[in-house]
């Protein structure tokens, strides 16, 4: 079985990946992951919500991904 890791995507994210890893990494829908962090960063202070976010993309790492990615497969396919 794989091991289950929260990284920040290359693709599906709005600004740095972040929420969309949270969602990736708890099986939800990252809409409401984003809902979420906007409501509790309005009730926190805007300002601890974004600070959580810059810190978030600093700890949280970036997807790796190989050469036979499948996106890049179906890319290189329709330039054919």
């Amino acid at each position: 079985m794989a091991e289950k890791r929260l990284v920040r995507p290359k693709n599906d994210r709005m600004i740095a990946g972040v929420c969309s890893g949270i969602a990736r990494y708890l099986g939800v829908d990252p809409a409401i992951v984003r809902i979420a962090w906007v409501i509790l960063s309005l009730f926190g202070y805007i300002v601890f919500g974004v600070l959580a976010y810059i810190l978030a993309v600093i700890i949280i790492p970036e997807e790796e991904k190989g050469v036979l990615d499948a996106d890049f497969t179906v890319k290189e396919e329709e330039k054919a």
